[in-house]
């Protein structure tokens, strides 16, 4: 299931929390984004009852006191800091904001400065939509020819905007929010200062999330040029951004280049004595071991990250029962089932009783993991039940909305292998809608989850609805992957099919004329896949009385929108062939 790659992959991604929006930046450009001088962007308040914001009684008028807005200010950062009701800091925060706009002698710094901790506020809280309008105006505010102050005060908007829409799951509005970011810091800073590197790395993460590889490799090299410039050779900051460049490489599948940059990674690490970040990399080693295969080579590097998290961390940590998952995955590639539904109830022991520190996001990671596994030794009903626990986890943070998307997705293709067609169809629309609300309909893992929900609405004989489905998922796919991509083509067969399904034959046959086309070019004459398509057009052909036309036509004819406009008349029927997952 499409998202993040990471070093540890799983079919469950989560793109951030409320906590870790905010990176933050001094005006005078020290390290980060915006940071003013109390840390108001990066909160960590104590979880409080669900209430309206705490209105403290105030007269208006005395917003005017040109006084006032560093007070409250000063108010609303010490109020986080002490872990006090986060709606008592919102509400200081919303009052110096609006007495530095009334203020004839505020100047923009401090307006943004307080709308930044608003929007802080709102995010920490869950109210992501209120914290957006905050953060636009906040980028309206500074006035980029007044100086540094102001370029970096609109670039760190520019930043906590894209980490907004980011934990909301619109990944295309939050790399765009980044790159004006970044177009802003280069100019300010010039392009080879080290803080635009840590810019260029950040974007290299969200292209990687957003599944845009080749973005994402060349912003990884462009912080990797920098980081040789100013920085001694083997330093930290290299090393870090080699073990980018090993995630972008492995998702690209150049598994050899990746695993040489996690192995010059490692070095640099084992010289600085950090043991935790060498047994992390340890485990990225066994990960492109176990995609090359070299099963041996991978349960040894697993064993030794193992055996140091152990001893570091102790027994229950989750980074153990991480390296349980990958051991049960590997062992399950390699034929030995035994093992690794050993090594799944591991950690699971670990999961169901976890220890003090443990997030619910690294427990429904897990979980997901695990139930992936099971799906794979064909024990659905128990991948289902741990589903289900993973998305009680983050139901109620609409901050995972997409990733529950996710985890609803992946139960409708478990409810459609063991026949439960109408909960699969319940599962797969619930993700729809949520990637719809998140700004997702354009996504190509859009594309698929229509695909599969038309596969079991097929199933539940709505044929119109399941029409309905493949010929939007068709679009997307197109637009996303190309007409010749193998998951397009899946599409243009169930879609044949259900038009074969409503009697328009003429429709069905000449989609099926134009994959048979393709996988003829792409496969081969002789390719079973080839076969299976020439056989079901024969059929339809016969039942028209007609031959095969092997001219060319080019797909707009094809799939174009009239396509969808032509009426023909005929008895509905059931299709004589099968439809494509």
């Amino acid at each position: 299931m499409p998202g993040l790659i990471s070093s540890n992959p799983s079919p469950i991604f989560i793109s951030g929390t409320p906590d870790q929006t905010l990176k933050s930046e001094s005006f005078n450009g020290t390290k980060g984004y915006l940071k003013p001088a109390s840390p108001s962007s990066q909160l960590r308040m104590r979880p409080t009852r669900k209430s309206g914001p705490e209105k403290l009684p105030v007269d208006d008028s005395s917003l005017d006191n040109p006084d006032l807005g560093p007070f409250l200010l000063k108010l609303a950062r010490d109020t986080i800091s002490s872990g006090e009701s986060p709606n008592k800091a919102l509400d200081y925060a919303i009052r110096a904001s609006k007495s530095f706009e009334r203020s004839p002698v505020a100047q923009g710094l401090e307006l943004a400065m307080s709308l930044h901790v608003v929007a802080a506020i709102y995010s920490s809280l869950g109210r992501l939509e209120e914290a957006i309008p905050v953060l636009e105006r906040s980028i309206e505010v500074p006035n980029i020819g007044s100086g540094l102050d102001h370029a970096l005060a609109k670039f760190s908007g520019y930043m906590q905007l894209g980490d907004t829409y980011s934990i909301m799951g619109q990944l295309e509005q939050s790399i765009s929010c980044y790159e004006s970011g970044l177009k802003i810091q280069s100019e300010a800073l010039g392009e080879s200062d080290p803080r635009v590197a840590e810019t260029y790395r950040y974007l290299a993460e969200a292209h990687m999330q957003a599944m845009q590889f080749d973005e994402a490799e060349n912003f990884c090299k462009k912080t990797l040029e920098i980081h040789r410039l100013h920085s001694e050779p083997a330093s930290l900051e290299e090393a870090a951004d080699r073990r980018l460049m090993a995630l972008v490489c492995e998702a690209k599948g150049d598994y050899e280049t990746a695993l040489e940059q996690l192995v010059l990674a490692s070095m640099v690490m084992i010289a600085s004595g950090q043991d935790n970040e060498v047994a992390t990399i340890d485990v990225g080693i066994g990960n492109i071991y176990l995609s090359l295969c070299r099963f041996e080579e991978a349960v040894f590097a697993y064993q030794k990250a193992l055996t140091v998290f152990k001893s570091t961390r102790g027994e229950n940590h989750s980074s153990v029962a991480s390296i349980f998952v990958h051991l049960a995955d590997l062992y399950y590639r390699t034929g030995k089932l035994r093992e690794s539904k050993s090594y799944c109830e591991n950690a699971l022991r670990i999961y169901t009783k976890p220890s003090p520190g443990f997030t619910s996001e690294e427990i429904a990671t897990g979980l997901t993991e695990i139930a992936a596994i099971y799906e794979a030794v064909n024990e659905p009903e128990e991948g289902l039940r741990l589903l289900q626990k993973a998305i009680k986890l983050l139901e109620n943070k609409s901050a995972y909305r997409g990733t529950i998307a996710g985890l609803e997705a992946q139960m409708g293709v478990m409810f459609y292998m063991i026949g439960r067609f109408s909960e699969a169809r319940n599962s797969f629309e619930s993700a729809i809608t949520k990637l719809r609300a998140g700004g997702e309909r354009k996504s190509a893992f859009f594309g698929i989850v229509l695909n599969q929900m038309g596969l079991a609405s097929v199933q539940l004989y709505k044929i119109n609805e399941a029409t309905k489905l493949f010929e939007e998922a068709r679009e997307i796919l197109e637009q996303e992957c190309g007409p010749c991509h193998l998951d397009t083509l899946g599409v243009y067969s169930n879609l044949a099919a259900t038009y074969d399904a409503m009697g328009r034959v003429e429709d069905a046959i000449e989609i099926l004329e134009y994959i048979l086309r393709v996988r003829e070019e792409k496969l081969g004459t002789a390719n079973p896949d080839v076969d299976d398509e020439k056989k079901r057009l024969t059929q339809l052909l016969r039942e028209v009385g007609r031959s095969r036309n092997r001219k060319a036509k080019s797909l707009e004819n094809l799939l174009g929108s009239n396509i969808q406009e032509r009426k023909k008349e005929g008895t509905r029927r059931w299709s004589g062939f099968s439809f494509k997952p």
